[in-house]
């Protein structure tokens, strides 16, 4: 009996090995080929080229390379549809119908000529070989998307651009099936073929978004959700294809209605994201590699003359639309370097057209698209693809460094959010809160707090703490966030916060709204009251009751002479920074002179968020916005503290109004910052009787002083 009874044939075929294989290939290329500067999606190709039946025949491109490419492949569109800034989309809608045109028409008439007269192709093969250049495929917004430029408008033109070509691309793909299929290409079919799309296109974007909402009300168990969002997408991608078009479409478009339900920095994000990198899409790269034939382009001169041609065409039609899209809107070189990297690329589209075409039989016995055609589509692949990755790596680290260096000179202030966490109950919202506002570029913005009192020695409160923070860590860092956790022992809640507030140099602070427990309790509670009292910093109080992700709209009170805060700018930024993450509407109801300055202020600051402007001629009518605040709104006031620019006595009605005509509503209200003046203190460990009272008599003190003194100056 032998130790080791090894039976080792090429190709593996035993799934376990398959399995262990490839994600070694995933480890390993990246690692191995990044040292020589070459992007991962190149490295994954290569790879899959390598171990193919044209390379070594290690792997056998069997039906889980099918089956998980296929994935893969609609995990590309679909990322790219959940990740598009979609507020951006629809300003710049037309720019991209314009660029999705253009790079449909010029690779159109190339290869149709090129097709004609250097290779001698007939009518149909020549159309259907320029549609294949027509068409593009993502194969590197991964890249786009590691470097954080996924909503960049130059992105956005280019994912619309993109729906458009497939679109037309696949319609043509269709006819000319349909053709060899029996069917006449005449008013009837093409009547029918649009039909059935558009019917197919409002079911999806009218049952997915009601679908979608009431899951992720109803439901906010992580993996119920991950598992939703993956069904929707191969439920738009199935049924695009019951109705003759390529899935993606279904797919692209389920990334799309899905949108606003998934925010970019939310902890389903992160998953989805985390998942497709780093099993999915690598699968699919791999796969496209094992079906390219290197050896046929030394073996066979009609091969390589074909191969040539096609990338050539296929690349330079590619740029020249990027070029004139660019010389069109007067856009900067890298845009349109990043414009071309990302729209050269050929490979879902194409491969369907090539394995479609070179399926079909024609009358005089051949195919419509030989087998030169389908090892040159092949190597076009490899070529485009190496490109497209060479090119979009470039162009992104490039216009990172360049924003990078333009915030570099802005000296803004370094954002740091504090999140007191008490009530487990409360932990996710005021996390998601806050990682809606938060500066994307600013990492390490997070600090949780745990305050314990002095005269508490419990353990079992220290435990609680202990747990509470460790659960806001987690959901942080799910949504790829690192937080900064503090436990510590103070004389109040209030006196911790502001305290941690100094220490680490905290701009915002986010807490839940308090609940009342007796009828002598106030709307806002004591804890509340002492830290309004002592800081000046912006403070956040909110009262979420669904999750944030389903929110359709930002209501937002803004009461007179606001803009003459000093946290105007702040709080601004960041509502309409959780506008455009959730993608919904900011509404602002403020007076004339109000709406002016925020006017100005959204169009220089966040120009891609969609906001809105109403009249609210006096605070006093805040009860008309009962009509305009509905139950999946959030409902945003900005108040401010006593004695302040903006402060009116009106005020003072503000949490008797609240409770009583907003009590079904989520709401936030808004403390600006307030640096002006010295915060009125507290007890504290240094003078526990505090010297609130003395400060006030001081200054009236003063303030008569200096009148009595400027009279006698006159007189």
């Amino acid at each position: 009996m032998e130790l080791f009874d090894l039976d080792i044939h090429f190709p593996v075929t035993d799934p376990t090995w398959i399995f262990f294989l490839v994600l070694l290939i995933i480890l390993f290329a990246p690692m191995i080929l990044g040292r020589l500067r070459i992007p991962h999606i190149i490295g994954m190709i290569l790879a899959g080229v390598v171990v193919g039946k044209y390379g070594f025949n290690i792997l056998e491109r069997d039906s889980s390379f099918e089956l998980f490419g296929k994935v893969g492949l609609y995990y590309i569109m679909f990322l790219a549809g959940l990740e598009m800034d979609m507020d951006d989309f629809k300003k710049n809608r037309t720019k991209g119908l314009v660029f999705g045109v253009i790079t449909f028409l010029i690779p159109m008439g190339l290869g149709i000529w090129s097709s004609m007269s250097m290779l001698d192709y007939g009518f149909l093969t020549s159309v259907l070989l320029a549609s294949m250049y027509a068409s593009h495929t993502l194969i590197a917004y991964p890249v786009v998307s590691r470097y954080g430029l996924s909503r960049q408008r130059t992105v956005s033109i280019t994912i619309g651009g993109t729906a458009v070509t497939v679109v037309l691309a696949l319609m043509v793909l269709a006819v000319i099936g349909g053709m060899y299929k029996g069917e006449e290409a005449g008013g009837l079919f093409w009547t029918l073929l649009v039909a059935r799309v558009l019917l197919l296109f409002g079911l999806i974007i009218f049952l997915m978004p009601r679908i979608s909402r009431w899951f992720f009300r109803t439901y906010d168990d992580a993996v119920m959700q991950f598992v939703f969002v993956l069904a929707m997408v191969f439920l738009g991608g199935g049924l695009m294809e019951l109705v003759g078009m390529e899935g993606i479409l279904g797919a692209f478009l389920a990334g799309l209605v899905l949108n606003r339900f998934v925010p970019h920095v939310s902890p389903l994000m992160n998953r989805l994201e985390f998942v497709g990198n780093a099993l999915f899409i690598p699968y699919f790269l791999i796969g496209v590699g094992m079906i390219i034939d290197v050896r046929c382009l030394f073996t066979e001169g009609e091969a390589l003359k074909v191969a040539v041609a096609m990338t050539v065409v296929a690349t330079f039609s590619k740029w020249l639309a990027a070029w004139i899209t660019q010389k069109i809107y007067s856009m900067k070189t890298v845009e349109r370097s990043l414009i071309f990297g990302l729209s050269n690329a050929q490979a879902a589209a194409t491969l369907a057209a090539v394995l479609i075409g070179h399926g079909i039989i024609m009358e005089n016995g051949e195919r419509l698209l030989n087998d030169d055609v389908l090892n040159g589509t092949v190597v076009m692949i490899l070529f485009t693809c190496i490109i497209s990755s060479v090119v979009t790596e470039r162009a992104a680290r490039k216009m990172v460094m360049q924003e990078n260096l333009m915030e570099g000179h802005g000296g803004k202030e370094q954002e740091r959010i504090l999140i007191p966490v008490a009530n487990p109950e409360t932990i996710e919202g005021l996390v998601g809160m806050a990682l809606m506002m938060r500066h994307p570029r600013q990492k390490e913005s997070l600090v949780a707090l745990s305050v314990i009192n002095d005269n508490n020695t419990s353990e079992t409160k220290e435990l609680i703490g202990k747990r509470n923070l460790e659960r806001t860590a987690m959901i942080a860092a799910s949504a790829d966030a690192s937080v900064k956790t503090v436990l510590r022992y103070d004389l109040n809640i209030a006196q911790g916060i502001i305290h941690t507030q100094k220490e680490y140099a905290v701009t915002d602070v986010v807490i839940g709204l308090h609940r009342k427990t007796n009828l002598m309790d106030s709307f806002f509670g004591t804890m509340t009251e002492n830290l309004l009292k002592g800081t000046n910093r912006q403070i956040m109080i909110t009262k979420l009751l669904m999750p944030v992700n389903t929110l359709r709209r930002i209501v937002v009170a803004v009461p007179d002479k606001a803009e003459y805060e000093k946290g105007f700018l702040k709080w601004v930024t960041q509502l309409c920074r959780m506008g455009k993450q959730l993608g919904c509407r900011v509404h602002f109801f403020a007076t004339e002179d109000t709406l002016k300055h925020l006017r100005v202020l959204t169009e220089k600051q966040e120009a891609h968020t969609f906001t809105e402007f109403s009249l609210l001629e006096d605070w006093d009518d805040l009860l008309l916005l009962t009509g305009q605040v509905s139950y999946d709104h959030l409902f945003v006031v900005v108040s401010s503290r006593k004695g302040s620019i903006s402060y009116q006595p009106s005020f003072e009605r503000l949490p008797s109004q609240v409770s009583k005509y907003f009590a079904n509503n989520s709401l936030l209200i808004v403390y600006p910052d307030q640096l002006g003046g010295d915060p009125q203190e507290i007890v504290s460990f240094s003078d526990p009787r505090g010297q609130s009272e003395t400060r006030v008599y001081d200054n009236v003190g003063k303030w008569f002083y200096k009148w009595f003194k400027k009279g006698d100056e006159r007189n």
